[in-house]
């Protein structure tokens, strides 16, 4: 499957982006830990929350689809049940990482595994903590690589200080932590996304910070939620670049979410001159929310790095998209995490963004982007990767000439609407098949 992309004169209007993608997978992950039926609206009907919904059920959860909404039957801390097959996460790599810190407290055994791309990335930075609490993992290339064996159960508590700060790790300790004995706690080097700490404590586990680390101990039992899930900034991220290069948009996103942890985008493009207005909204399952309007508007280059990565992380791909279209130079540093995603993101962004005419040069741990010059229709493919097939179809909007993007079902992963988010917009846009 192919998608056909036209430059375009200018998108308007206000849209909706799909519900977060990691707020997704922990809501019926967590509730099915709860006691009694939890309701969650705005859940993304993606492919790889599909598959912790999967997952879940094969672990002897029901979990009814209606529409957006998932309505989960909680089984309790002690209800899940030994599977009668592999379990198969696909492309998710949030699912395989919190399925481990969750299984690691069951006393039966379970294999997982997931596509060629998940076969490649690294599980021993979660494997690891889980292990010095007693689970029994098991995989490729040492226990790094799956497919992954699993035995847990008998969990001790431990404070585990994390070399690389990774909201996947800390949530698979937390998880794991619910079903050890003593108070388990996490601290990492610099704060990554807070979703886990914010929904166990809505669930009511006994969670808490203290000299840097998050504590959690084991409950009684978690109660059952009822939410509505916010609009994912990573979606939102795509049409708001696309609204600030190509000239005279203007796009209203509505219900996003803007956790403190995740905007991190929202400051680099301020950084490059952006001017995008962030009007709050009632917070939506304990994250606030915000209305969010771009109008286009020349950026200038900068620089990300530090502290303000793993803020980011998702968004590079499109961060760099606004970079190839912004005056100067912009430089991306200590981001190697990009080189252990659905790609090598520093390796796919420069291989397709040059085929726009970008100067790029790809570092060890980032990029650095010679923006201003004009974009040139490109035959690009998607590798596979949900955000590379996205941010190549924002930089076509902003090209002159046609651009492709082949493989454009990747896509689906993360945001199944994003074409017809597109279409809404002016933008002139088509999908054929091969």
């Amino acid at each position: 499957m192919r998608l056909i992309v036209e430059p375009a004169t200018a998108l308007k209007g206000q849209a909706r982006v799909p519900g977060d993608k990691s707020i997704s997978h922990r809501a019926v992950m967590f509730a099915s830990l709860a006691e009694g039926v939890s309701r969650v609206e705005g859940f993304l009907l993606g492919a790889d929350c599909l598959r912790t919904v999967a997952c879940m059920r094969a672990l002897g959860v029901s979990v009814d689809l209606d529409g957006d909404a998932v309505v989960v039957h909680g089984v309790g801390l002690q209800g899940l049940q030994e599977p009668e097959d592999i379990l198969d996460v696909g492309n998710s790599g949030t699912t395989i990482r919190l399925l481990l810190g969750l299984l690691a407290g069951q006393t039966f055994h379970c294999c997982l595994t997931g596509d060629e791309s998940i076969r490649r990335r690294p599980m021993a930075r979660a494997a690891k903590p889980l292990r010095s609490m007693g689970a029994r993992i098991d995989g490729r290339k040492d226990g790094d690589l799956a497919p992954l064996s699993i035995r847990g159960g008998d969990l001790r508590s431990i404070k585990y200080q994390m070399p690389v700060a990774s909201a996947q790790v800390k949530s698979a300790v937390l998880l794991a932590g619910l079903f050890a004995s003593g108070v388990t706690g996490v601290k990492e080097p610099v704060p990554s996304r807070d979703h886990t700490e914010r929904m166990l404590q809505a669930l009511g586990a006994p969670l808490s910070r203290r000299s840097g680390f998050t504590e959690i101990g084991r409950p009684a039992r978690l109660r059952p939620l009822d939410i509505r899930i916010p609009g994912d900034l990573s979606s939102a991220a795509f049409p708001l670049v696309a609204g600030l290069i190509v000239p005279g948009s203007e796009i209203v996103l509505e219900e996003v979410g803007v956790n403190p942890t995740r905007t991190g985008i929202l400051d680099a493009l301020g950084a490059m001159g952006a001017r995008i207005a962030v009007e709050p909204r009632e917070d939506q399952a304990g994250e606030p929310t915000a209305r969010i309007v771009v109008r286009s508007l020349p950026l200038v280059g900068t620089r990300v790095a530090g502290a303000a990565i793993p803020r980011l992380i998702d968004e590079i791909p499109i961060l760099a998209v606004a970079a190839a279209a912004a005056e100067g130079v912009t430089e991306i540093r200590d981001a190697a995490e990009l080189r252990l995603k659905e790609t090598d993101r520093i390796r796919t962004v420069a291989e397709e963004l040059r085929k726009f005419g970008v100067r790029i040069a790809e570092l060890e741990d980032g990029l650095i982007i010679e923006g201003g010059g004009p974009l040139k229709g490109a035959h690009c493919r998607s590798h596979g990767d949900h955000r590379i097939a996205m941010a190549m179809a924002v930089a076509g909007l902003a090209a002159e000439g046609e651009t492709v993007v082949e493989g454009w079902e990747a896509a689906d992963v993360s945001f199944p609407g994003f074409v017809d988010l597109l279409v809404s917009l002016g933008a002139r846009v088509r999908i054929e098949e091969d």
